[in-house]
């Protein structure tokens, strides 16, 4: 017992020893997924990179799940591919105990679910950590979160973490790419793109807007799902018809390049606290400078006048997009490779599950030390701090 405690008690982290992680990855889509999906990709480049510095890296995921990983198969297929998609939560309830039952194997599971795990974390002694890929400003959720304070959270932006100040934050980790998978394009193309996904807070309507008003041709590269179905039929599909707009659908990985590259800007018109946005980053990868409202971490992701224009009116944007030439492609190509590789994230990740280890390590030696005391019987000239460290 009192050597494990020593190896318990040790620094522990990516500076001291190779790590055995637990990556919990959404189901809906695969990792990488087919077509849409950035969590999921996110994940993927992750994983693989952990692995590439010698971590011991467990991927679950989906059953076509392909990324470079030993993978732990929750289902044979993504849930959106199986039409499943509906009953996510209750799909993922197989992934979190598989996980957890196996807690032992691993130094740290690391969840990309939300709070789902949240229960389950308590009840092990593997530290969990979780990053958090959504909006946290539903107030409805906010108990929820507060519930569970003590779960170390890492955000993608700064200003994600803004609704729930309170919480464990560890760190914030921007998202990154391989440094190689876009090509970059130093001449720019005759057309604007619209990249992701068809929503209300994406802003597909602004964005033909501009493009109208600019007189410059729009394709939009996007998926629809079955919760904006409605919303596509309503109020996008009657603007396809405009001259000048064409509209893709989803494209994959491989078209990316062509697709961002080829764009004289990417237009991510958003109107919602954007937590990330990984489009932008894509664009930046081949050169191509965005153009975005101010919301929620685009002003973190883009520089105004350096890698894109930041605007908020449909005649402000349609003037940055007249501007737009301005922006240096050669900069933009510049700011991916010194701040949103996958290098770059996954060192920062290193960082993170060093400070969570240290803090688990912490805690330990606290208990143990607090047991102690009681077996003895006696007291400490330090007892009255112990309540304080490692909370």
């Amino acid at each position: 017992m009192r050597d494990a405690y020593r190896n318990q008690a040790e620094p522990l982290g990516p500076a001291d020893r190779r790590l055995r992680i637990a990556q919990l990855a959404p189901l809906h889509e695969s990792v990488p997924p087919k077509l849409y999906g950035g969590t999921e990709r996110v994940v993927a480049y992750l994983a693989e990179e952990l692995a590439r510095r010698g971590h011991q890296v467990t991927l679950f995921a989906s059953g076509d799940s392909t990324a470079s990983v030993p993978l732990k198969p929750i289902w044979p297929v993504s849930l959106r591919l199986a039409g499943l998609s509906r009953y996510g939560h209750e799909y993922h309830l197989m992934m979190l105990s598989e996980a957890y039952q196996r807690a032992e194997e691993f130094d740290l599971i690391h969840s990309h679910l939300d709070f789902w795990n949240f229960p389950l974390a308590r009840l092990v002694s593997t530290p969990t950590v979780a990053t958090t890929h959504g909006r946290l400003d539903n107030p409805d959720l906010s108990p929820v979160w507060q519930s569970f304070r003590d779960i170390s959270l890492i955000s993608i932006s700064d200003h994600q973490r803004l609704p729930l100040a309170g919480a464990n934050w560890v760190s914030t980790v921007y998202h990154g790419l391989p440094r190689n998978l876009l090509r970059y394009s130093p001449k720019a193309g005759n057309y604007l793109a619209f990249l992701g996904r068809i929503s209300p807070e994406k802003g597909p309507d602004v964005a033909i807007e501009v493009a109208r008003r600019a007189g410059i041709p729009l394709k939009i590269a996007a998926k629809v799902d079955e919760n904006d179905r409605a919303y596509f039929e309503a109020r996008i599909k009657p603007l396809l018809s405009s001259p000048g707009i064409d509209f893709i659908g989803e494209i994959t990985e491989k078209e990316k390049s062509e697709f961002l590259g080829n764009a004289l800007a990417l237009l991510f018109p958003v109107d919602w606290p954007e937590p990330f946005g990984l489009a932008m980053i894509e664009a930046l990868a081949c050169g191509t400078p965005v153009i975005a409202r101010p919301c929620g971490s685009v002003p973190e992701v883009i520089r105004h006048g350096v890698t894109g224009l930041l605007a908020t009116t449909v005649e402000e944007l349609v003037a940055a997009v007249e501007r737009v030439g301005e922006i240096s492609r050669e900069r933009c190509r510049a700011e991916f490779e010194s701040r949103f590789t996958v290098e770059t994230m996954a060192t920062n990740y290193e960082r993170a599950y060093r400070l969570v280890l240290e803090a688990a390590c912490e805690r330990a030696r606290t208990s143990q030390l607090r047991v102690k005391l009681q077996a003895n019987g006696g007291s400490h000239p330090h007892e009255s701090q112990l309540g304080s460290v490692g909370a």
